[in-house]
């Protein structure tokens, strides 16, 4: 969930500071980018240098750099974040927070983010039971951010209750939970294919096409930013999941991307059938490699199953079955039939007529057919975009 994320990290003075340098560097870990942001009196519990180290970023402390007297544009750092946390949140702090007080650049970027913001308190146990301080914590959570509620345990004075920050870990696995509840795909299953199938001829040599499979997992990627559970069945390829959590199959022949999306249809909400899967395979794959003679080669082949058609035969009530049609000539006819006649609910037309699409750029130009025969062209974009467009339509559908 937090991949690629830009996370602004505001730390405040508190004992409990000395948490945030394995805090970066689980923000880190989890493919963040992170800008830390302290308050002056943060800087007497950890210096700057280790959280600048570890966040491979200057950290900002002040208005203005000491060294060229420039300006740290909190508006600018307000926008830039996906996410703040602020972490530890003291008592001090949390009351500016609750009032709208601006006297040092971390409630300056507060007040100018644009996105969700938690925080973490840290503090003793009276200062955290003291009306005064719920009072400062309610105005903030009423104010539309959000609240990690500290651990209990023994505290820094000696005293033993609550006011003790959340552990690194459990804000990570804390921020990361929300931001995943909120995702439009949160608990949906969606089983992409992508990439070729290779059909063998003998151990050497083999039947296939040039699909590199990048429109595959950049629908795969988008689905899983979105919070869906995806299964990615790819075949032969060298491309690689940004997202973590994709569960990716890697299969070689159409036989064996058909087994392995009628393992995971059932339970899918949807289905988005990206391959290029082969038409035709040997009708016989020799058992060793096949000499060359001065004649020629004669291969007899044999259909392999349709694997869209199949998956549309056994599509529930539900469940969404998205396919593709790459094609020459006829274009829109020939989509239109494919639509029908596989029981799809959208289909991906792309023409190796356009220039900059088609397998292996990284463009393409699509049109999007609906059940309804609606259709939506779009330019030629990045593959990314592309994904964007599609996945927007399947959210359409899904829901």
């Amino acid at each position: 969930m937090l991949e690629g994320k830009n996370i602004i990290l505001g730390v405040c003075g508190s004992i409990a500071a000395y948490k945030t340098a394995t805090l970066v560097r689980l923000l880190i870990k989890a493919g963040a980018n992170v800008q830390v942001v302290m308050t002056p009196d943060a800087a007497n519990f950890i210096t700057p240098l280790t959280l600048s180290t570890l966040s491979i970023r200057p950290v900002y402390v002040d208005y203005f750099k000491p060294d060229t007297g420039e300006w740290n544009n909190h508006v600018e750092l307000g926008l830039w974040g996906d996410a703040m946390i602020i972490a530890p949140a003291s008592a001090n702090t949390m009351a500016k927070m609750a009032g709208g007080l601006v006297d040092n650049l971390l409630t300056a970027v507060y007040l100018s983010a644009k996105c969700p913001v938690y925080f973490a308190p840290a503090m003793d146990l009276d200062m955290w039971k003291h009306n005064s301080t719920r009072a400062n914590i309610a105005a903030i959570q009423q104010f539309g951010n959000i609240l990690i509620p500290p651990g209990s345990g023994e505290l820094a004075s000696g005293l033993h209750g609550e006011g003790r920050m959340a552990e690194p870990e459990e804000i990570i696995a804390f921020v990361e939970a929300d931001i995943k509840g909120k995702l439009p795909l949160v608990n949906k299953r969606i089983l992409v294919t992508a990439g070729p199938t290779y059909e063998a001829i003998d151990p050497v040599r083999f039947i296939g096409n040039h699909s590199s499979g990048k429109m595959g997992f950049a629908i795969a990627d988008e689905l899983a930013s979105l919070g869906a559970e995806v299964t990615l069945v790819a075949g032969p390829t060298a491309q690689i999941s940004k997202q973590k959590s994709v569960k990716r199959i890697d299969v070689i022949s159409a036989a064996q991307m058909l087994n392995a999306c009628l393992e995971n249809f059932e339970h899918a909400n949807a289905c988005v059938m990206c391959a290029a899967v082969a038409d035709y395979t040997p009708a016989n794959v020799a058992t060793q490699k096949i000499k060359k003679h001065d004649d020629g080669l004669t291969i007899d082949l044999k259909k392999t199953i349709d694997i869209l058609k199949t998956l549309g035969s056994k599509k529930q009530p539900g469940q969404v079955l998205v396919g593709f049609a790459l094609e020459t000539e006829n274009e829109e006819q020939f989509a239109i039939e494919k639509l029908n006649k596989k029981n799809l609910d959208l289909i991906v037309l792309n023409s190796l007529n356009d220039a900059g699409a088609g397998f292996k750029s990284d463009t393409n130009k699509v049109t999007l057919i609906d059940r309804q025969l609606k259709k939506t062209v779009y330019d030629l974009k990045s593959k990314t975009e592309v994904a964007k467009d599609i996945c927007a339509k399947l959210l359409q559908l899904i829901n």
